[in-house]
């Protein structure tokens, strides 16, 4: 359940060197709420934020927990939140002007101050206006469009006010000729682990470069990660990562100690928390595209059963998969 108790908005338009930093809260109802709403569910639930901490001697961190604990006003939080912003964009290589929103809600009973910072796109809109034949109408660009409700933020952080735990997405910056991501580094001051949707990658992407490495079958390989990741997530929230080189790789020593060495070398040295249904919807198929441009959809739970599928290598190298036990076909 969202509830969003307030909100505000700050406007950084850094290329024409104006900013308005808001005095007032803004009223959150219709149009407004639901802009809100939409946002912050589709942020919250998103594979590609990252977990991550504030750095002990973090200065937001400090300003938050005063907010937190009634120390500091919520309008003078958000500001001292869209000037710091402001301060390390203006040393990108590339002005980006943005709009800045910092709301405090209530995620299933659990308060998170939510930053949202979205750039500036360009679109296009209508122009009415009068002239001496009567009314003329027109297209024109607009440079301050906002996400729309099916579109995304750019950037977003959601910090726990009860423990300090973050969620972030962020984008790289050059900022003084150097490649950063400005959100948490430079603003928020805090250290990220690897979001869901990196666990996942890393997790086939290792097990498939080490099956190649051995020359073992990637498609086999690959259905026994789908099988770790399906166990995993039925027992618990979490994936660890570099646990899973003795499911994948029983029989073989060395294959295990190479996953782990890798896994544990791009930074899964602690499980990753995930989202248990949007992870077993992921790996509840196993998709195959063949050379031949046949392309197959097999149920994991179906993929290793030999009563329904059958992989056999044929005596000139190629393969060939039977189905069996079909009682009818759609054709889609």
């Amino acid at each position: 359940m969202l509830v969003i108790d307030k909100a505000i908005l700050h406007v950084l338009d850094l290329s024409s060197g104006q900013t308005a930093y808001s005095d007032s809260e803004m009223e959150i109802k219709d149009s407004i709420a639901t802009f809100l709403e939409k946002h912050i569910e589709k942020s919250w639930s998103n594979q590609s934020s990252k977990p991550g901490r504030f750095y002990d001697d973090s200065e937001l961190a400090g300003q938050v927990r005063s907010y937190a604990s009634g120390e500091m006003d919520f309008v003078a939080l958000s500001q001292a939140i869209a000037r710091k912003i402001e301060a390390v964009l203006t040393h990108a290589d590339e002005l980006v002007s943005a709009d800045v929103i910092v709301a405090d809600v209530r995620i299933d009973d659990q308060r998170q101050l939510v930053i949202f910072k979205c750039n500036s796109h360009m679109g296009f809109t209508h122009q009415v206006y009068q002239t001496d034949d009567g009314v003329q109408t027109d297209i024109v660009n607009h440079y301050s469009i906002m996400p729309g409700l099916t579109q995304r933020m750019d950037e977003w952080a959601f910090i726990n006010l009860a423990d300090m735990q973050l969620i972030v997405a962020a984008k790289k910056y050059s900022i003084d000729g150097n490649s950063i991501f400005a959100l948490p580094e430079m603003v928020l001051e805090a250290d990220l682990r690897p979001s869901p949707q990196e666990a996942m990658k890393k997790l086939s992407q290792t097990a498939a470069k080490v099956a190649d490495d051995y020359g073992r079958d990637k498609v086999a390989v690959e259905q026994a990660v789908k099988n770790y990741v399906t166990e995993s997530m039925q027992a618990d929230d979490e994936l660890d990562v570099a646990a899973a080189a003795p499911k994948i790789f029983a029989d073989d020593p060395g294959m295990q100690q190479q996953f782990r060495e890798e896994v544990q070398e791009a930074g899964f040295t602690e499980p990753v928390r995930m989202d248990q249904e949007a992870t077993l919807k992921k790996v509840c198929k196993h998709k195959l595209k063949t050379d031949t441009g046949i392309e197959l959809s097999i149920p994991t739970d179906y993929f290793d059963n030999t009563e329904y599928v059958e992989f056999y290598t044929n005596d000139d190298g190629t393969l060939s998969i039977t189905l069996k036990h079909i009682a009818s076909i759609i054709n889609k």
